[in-house]
């Protein structure tokens, strides 16, 4: 079974999902962007993230892979 909650830090809302069979909780990067820029316009955070992805793509990196969005 998947559980969503949201965690908060420094008043901005992290969307995360925990997964109970592997033991695992998933974060937003979108969301960890937003507190680490401190922007609080959600576009601009999606872009930035959009932008880093695709420069760490490029580059090689494994880090970065294909998954849907948290809702």
């Amino acid at each position: 079974m998947v559980k969503n909650s949201l965690a908060v830090f420094e008043n901005y809302k992290i969307r995360r999902v925990y997964d109970e069979k592997t033991e695992t909780w998933y974060f937003s990067v979108v969301d960890i962007i937003q507190v680490l820029i401190q922007q609080t316009d959600y576009q601009s955070d999606r872009n930035y993230w959009k932008v880093l992805k695709n420069r760490l793509a490029k580059e090689g990196s494994e880090s970065v892979t294909k998954c849907n969005r948290l809702g």
